[in-house]
Formats: structure tokens, C-alpha cells, sequence
């Protein structure tokens, strides 16, 4: 059976910034998506200011706004993050609870949501992944087991070591292919 459904699959940047490898992560994952799935970059991160109930809802900012609007639009999220001092950074963390409001119905609720990623340091992002498929679980989202890719780059660029490359591209398909077993 085929389908002309396209998948879209929402990427949050725990990294803001440009040449961040993290950022070159999720931008090699949209460049080879396999057919039948859009990855998009959700931009912005970073203006979107720290939750505060007295400034959501009818007036919600823009930028939180645009951050929902993108992830209710997908079928599934994808953290590509690094590690911040043991944590995930608060740009991700704040993303999530953003997207967790109004409880229970927030964009993020029943989305299918994995976290990989690297980091310069041994961990490649481990407790960070750890901490944002906890937090996501919590703000409602579907965090699907067994999408474990926490690279380091101590020993230089992930996305110039080709099983590393293939670890990213196989989390990307899984998340896929699990979307599909739910829809089943």
C-alpha cells in the first residue's frame, strides 16, 4: 500500500547557534530524509521568552505562537541537542514548556519525540537527552524508546565518521517507522 502522505517531522535546536554542530546534525538529517518526510528547523528558539502563564494564552507572544503553530503542524519532534552543564539547554527546556500549555492540549501532546544529538565531550549528550525525553513525557509527548544516539565528538566531527552518520540517519528512520505503528 502507498501513500502521497509527506511525514513532517519538527526539529528543536537545544544549540542556537549558526555553525553549531548540532545545528549541521539536524540540517545533514533534512538534506537526506527519506523520501516521503520533511524535516523542518524550527527557528527561533531564542526569542521565544521564559514561560510565564500571565503572558500566554490570547496573547501569547509571537514567537511562542510561531513555535506551536510549527510542532501541531508536524507529525512528530525531534530534539537535536547538546549537553549544557549536565542539562539540557534552558532554550530547549523552554520550548517544551511552552508546547506543553494549555495542559493536556499542548502542541507537543501525543507527538511521537526522540532527543539525539552531540556534544565536544565524552557523554556525546546523554544526561541532555535523558532530561528532554523526561520533560517532553511529562509535557504529554510520546517519547519513543529505544532512539539512543548521543555522539561525542571528542574524537572530531560525527558527521565525518560514517557509522556515526548512519546512528542519525537510522534515529530519524525509527522515529518514522514508529509513527507508522501507531497510525496502524
Amino acid at each position: 500500500m502507498t501513500t502521497d502522505k509527506q511525514t513532517r517531522v519538527a526539529v528543536l535546536l537545544g544549540s542556537t547557534r549558526t555553525g553549531s554542530l548540532n545545528r549541521r546534525i539536524a540540517e545533514h538529517l533534512r538534506e537526506h530524509a527519506p523520501a516521503g518526510v520533511t524535516v523542518d528547523v524550527v527557528e527561533g528558539l531564542d526569542t521565544v521568552p521564559f514561560y510565564n502563564e500571565e503572558i500566554d494564552g490570547d496573547t501569547a507572544p509571537a514567537s511562542a505562537t510561531a513555535l506551536r503553530a510549527s510542532v501541531a503542524a508536524a507529525d512528530r519532534v525531534l530534539a537535536v541537542t547538546p549537553e549544557y552543564n549536565g542539562t539540557m539547554p534552558a532554550v530547549l527546556n523552554n520550548a517544551i514548556d511552552w508546547l506543553s500549555r494549555p495542559y493536556g492540549q499542548g502542541a507537543i501532546v501525543g507527538k511521537p519525540f526522540a532527543a539525539i544529538g552531540a556534544t565536544p565531550t565524552p557523554y556525546g549528550g546523554k544526561w541532555s537527552h535523558e532530561h528532554a525525553r523526561h520533560s517532553a513525557t511529562i509535557a504529554g509527548a510520546l517519547v519513543v524508546e529505544g532512539i539512543v544516539v548521543d555522539e561525542s565528538a571528542v574524537e572530531g566531527d560525527p558527521l565525518a565518521n560514517e557509522a556515526a552518520v548512519q546512528r542519525l540517519l537510522g534515529a530519524l528512520d525509527a522515529l518514522v517507522a514508529h509513527e507508522a505503528v501507531v497510525a496502524a
